[in-house]
């Protein structure tokens, strides 16, 4: 098997908080730029962002802070950053410990302390996927599949047996959940439909998405209050709040630029979409999607397959089988990549990594910002 080509991670969006991201220069970058990481940054396997603090951990195990929460520590194996809570896998304490999972304030520069700690099995231990890109089983969901964290109490929740789960995702309100057999299931608030079961309820457990029985599923991901998952033949399943377009589909926020609306009707469809009209530039009637509470299949350009999908708050980023990345959604700090701060009702491809003859491997998306691992084009 060929040894994976070195790649390099880039940067772009909001970084007013001096975040490693790009040149750093400003609030905001506005293309992508080669990531210039704290300290020893290089050879970064994972980036977990949040608001206004990045964490990477490198292949040697060393995690570094940037933005409002800075320090370093070693023995580190993944982090995931929240703005309420920092947690980390890392050697526990004392020879023979195994791997200790560890919760901290963004700010304790991991002094001291931590709030809590919870000792995992030797499942814990593995190596990283070549290329950096997170494996199955990253923070928050634990290792061994059994109990993710949450930036919330009790932080530590166990899942139900039967319930095997290979990936989890938090949004800001709720929670999506990828099993082993390709199954979604979600639950938390769905007052923006980001639950996908076609109403606004919420759920205190684990529900199966019915709209996609049938259908495996390789990736999940999870915005602000919207929702991604790819199929193992590279679709793209979509739904939750489109206030900016995070959906990719038409947006009231995006007809209105420079034109006010008038004569708005709205009113939920027959199969729950929350559609609504707005003045169209005929001045006509235009409908957009508000809320879409249950999964609607997303086109990319014919003959595009996905295979890696990340959500921010309000933007949405996919990775496709031929190395291009497509973005969509709010974009007012440069976090779509497209040499602008436009929002954005449809995807787009991320031109930069095209013309620099890059191959996109892995996307994380924080709130405001966007994070790439991109290697070089094979010559052929």
């Amino acid at each position: 098997m060929a040894e994976e080509r070195r790649g390099s991670w880039f940067g772009f969006g909001f970084c007013g908080f001096g975040q490693a991201l790009g040149s750093g220069r400003g609030r905001q970058v506005h293309s992508p730029e080669p990531l210039q990481t704290p300290g020893e940054g290089a050879d970064v396997c994972r980036v977990s962002a949040s608001w206004s603090y990045t964490a990477f951990v490198t292949r040697g195990g060393r995690l570094e802070l940037s933005g409002s929460a800075g320090c370093a520590a070693g023995g580190c194996r993944d982090a995931w950053a929240s703005e309420a809570l920092l947690v980390v896998l890392r050697a526990g304490p004392g020879r023979g410990a195994g791997t200790e999972l560890q919760a901290w304030a963004p700010g304790s520069a991991l002094s001291g302390e931590p709030l809590w700690a919870h000792t995992v099995g030797p499942e814990a231990e593995g190596e990283d996927a070549p290329g950096g890109e997170p494996q199955a089983g990253a923070l928050p969901l634990l290792p061994g599949g059994r109990a993710y964290v949450s930036p919330r109490p009790p932080f530590y929740s166990p899942l139900a047996p039967e319930l095997r789960a290979r990936r989890l995702e938090l949004g800001a309100e709720h929670a999506l959940l990828l099993d082993e057999a390709g199954q979604v299931f979600s639950w938390g608030q769905g007052r923006h439909g980001q639950l996908g079961h076609g109403t606004l309820e919420a759920e205190l457990e684990p529900r199966p998405l019915e709209a996609l029985q049938g259908v495996p599923m390789a990736e999940v991901a999870a915005g602000g209050w919207h929702s991604v998952c790819v199929s193992e033949t590279g679709d793209i399943y979509i739904w939750g709040w489109n206030d900016s377009g995070q959906l990719a589909l038409p947006s009231r926020s995006l007809a209105e630029v420079g034109k006010a609306a008038a004569g708005e009707a709205s009113g939920l469809k027959e199969d729950g979409c929350d559609v609504r009209t707005a003045e169209g530039e005929s001045g006509g009637l235009a409908p957009f999607i508000a809320i879409q509470p249950f999964p609607a299949l997303l086109d990319l350009p014919p003959g595009t397959d996905a295979v890696k999908a990340s959500c921010g708050s309000r933007h949405t980023a996919v990775v496709t089988r031929t190395g291009e990345l497509y973005t969509w959604g709010w974009g007012k700090y440069g976090q779509l990549g497209h040499k602008d701060t436009s929002s954005l009702d449809r995807p787009r491809r991320v031109e930069y990594f095209v013309d620099k003859r890059l191959q996109v491997r892995a996307v994380s998306c924080g709130p405001w910002n966007t994070y790439v691992y991109a290697v070089e084009k094979a010559e052929g």
